[in-house]
């Protein structure tokens, strides 16, 4: 990993977001914003994925200078019936995002031809085995919004403009950049907009150093790993790490996710076509994990990572069916209704095989709150399930200032003990971000490095790291909060007390000298009045 690389990718990048921003300035609410951005940049991909895959495809049998864009519509349809099979979607040479960028300053309904190749492209995969992957991926692009203009005319402006800066942004192949040009667009975005970001971003989106820390840690001494797995996939940001760690044709059965909210399920699919994960090699799910789960076919899961909702409400014991899912019943208590973090734990949990590691975000309450919750705990504890608790600096994640924990689960341990780590001071000051994001720390790669090592070494670090025993767990009634094993280092100044009582005497020396000289002026004034 190069930081410097990555801080000049991020550079550009975000050069490119601003000048939209200034174009669209007034015109289209920020939060809104995002989703023509990101929607016009899933377009040129997939435009500029399928034209490379046909291009290579047509010069591998000896036509060295085909050109795909170039052709003929009618000359394009040979291709269709394979292509669709093999990549899911089909998309004339019209109707490419190149060809469209050239001819849409000068086309008066610029918008309704969007809008038609949206639709077109959606309905390539009608009967094919992707049409549920590829389905409704447009559906948050809505391009005869009035939030674009209030007439055709400026709708269509904008939408130029759009084309225009999209097109004009240099990324290369997506695949090779050391930055996520979608998850880190996405993130910029958030940071414009971060009054909403908090809301409507911080809850399913993982920094991208977070999820890579994550993936490294449930990939450690692996090359391969059959399944991955995330129950609140969000943006898919957290799965799409081990595509980059360990290379995506090392997932040898694919990319596993759920997630409930339905503009962010789509961001999740398109998120994994950007990235060039064809629609055989994932299986990204709508719905809620909890009550309604859909990869029971797929489950045990090797390597499961996740950021679920901090805290937030689910039926829980007000459905009296739920203590009987497998999932939840051997803990022989539900998470609380108003806190369903231990629901999600004992759904991966449960999901995890034998041999496989879960890594997964948690606000740090749950780790020290009585009653069901610690009950819960009680039953991890003493079936040996946490392999480590982790807490993170306050500041990485938008639009939360508080720390967060990451809690390493595995069903195959080597010893009956628990690593506590304090990685708090483990971070750098984020670079050219907007103060009102509440995001200001990042993970740098020495950063992660430092916590991987720390993890893998599993011994004891005066401040930074305890290896806890069982019976000591016990004895401190199962809270597993990190400041309750590892004491934190003391930074206040140290005081000599002999040197202190020195100034001390000094200054009151000093005052009494004061005093005296006062009082000796106010005896001269008053004598010269009674004169």
């Amino acid at each position: 990993m190069n930081d410097t690389q990555k801080e000049q990718e991020r550079a550009r990048l975000h050069s490119t977001i601003w000048k939209i921003a200034n174009d669209l300035r007034g015109s289209v609410d920020g939060w809104d914003f995002k989703q023509y951005v990101l929607g016009i940049l899933f377009y040129r991909f997939i435009s500029e994925n399928l034209s490379n895959y046909i291009n290579a495809e047509e010069r591998r049998t000896g036509a060295a200078d085909f050109d795909y864009a170039s052709l003929s519509d009618d000359a394009a349809e040979f291709g269709r019936k394979d292509t669709v099979a093999e990549k899911g979607f089909y998309i004339l040479p019209s109707e490419l995002f190149e060809n469209v960028r050239k001819r849409a300053k000068d086309e008066d309904n610029l918008n309704e031809i969007l809008s038609g190749i949206f639709r077109n492209i959606e309905n390539s995969a009608k009967g094919a085995n992707s049409e549920d992957d590829i389905k409704g991926l447009f559906d948050d692009l809505y391009v005869n919004s009035n939030k674009l203009g209030q007439t055709v005319a400026k709708r269509n402006e904008r939408l130029v403009k759009l084309l225009d800066s999209i097109g004009s942004l240099e990324v290369g192949r997506y695949e090779d950049n050391t930055i996520d040009v979608f998850g880190d667009t996405y993130e910029f975005l958030m940071t414009m907009y971060a009054s909403s970001a908090g809301k409507s971003g911080g809850e399913f989106y993982t920094p991208q150093e977070v999820s890579e820390l994550l993936a490294h840690i449930t990939t450690l001494g692996k090359d391969t790993v059959d399944r991955v797995y995330d129950p609140a996939a969000g943006s898919g940001s957290l799965l799409l790490k081990f595509a980059k760690i360990l290379g995506k044709d090392n997932v040898l059965q694919g990319f596993y996710g759920q997630e409930i909210n339905l503009t962010t399920y789509n961001l999740a699919r398109i998120n994994m076509f950007l990235h060039d994960i064809n629609f055989e090699k994932f299986n990204i799910a709508h719905g809620d994990t909890l009550l309604d789960p859909q990869h029971w076919d797929e489950e045990p899961f090797d390597a499961i990572v996740s950021n679920p909702p901090y805290s937030i409400n689910w039926e829980g014991d007000a459905n009296p069916l739920l203590i009987n899912d497998p999932r939840f019943s051997p803990a022989g208590v539900l998470a609380p209704k108003s806190n369903a973090d231990w629901a999600f734990n004992m759904h991966i949990l449960s999901w995890l095989s034998t041999s496989g590691t879960a890594a997964v975000v948690c606000f740090p309450g749950i780790f020290y709150r009585a009653h069901s919750e610690q009950k819960i705990r009680k039953y991890f504890v003493d079936n040996n399930y946490i392999d480590a608790i982790i807490s993170l600096p306050q500041g990485l994640f938008f639009g939360a200032s508080i720390a967060v924990y990451i809690m390493v689960i595995r069903k195959s341990k080597s010893d009956n003990k628990i690593l506590f780590i304090n990685a708090d001071n483990e971070y750098v000051p984020t670079r050219d971000r907007m103060k009102n994001s509440k995001k200001t720390k990042d993970l740098s790669a020495a950063n992660i490095d430092n916590i991987l090592e720390i993890y893998q070494n599993r011994k004891d670090i005066e401040h930074v790291a305890r290896l806890v025993n069982f019976d000591d767990i016990v004895a401190n009634d199962y809270n597993l909060s990190v400041g309750g094993y590892v004491e934190a280092e003391d930074t206040s100044e140290v005081v000599n007390i002999s040197e202190l009582n020195v100034n001390i005497a000094n200054i009151v020396a000093k005052q009494i000298n004061l005093r005296t000289q006062i009082d000796s002026i106010v005896a001269e004034i008053e004598s010269s009045k009674d004169e």
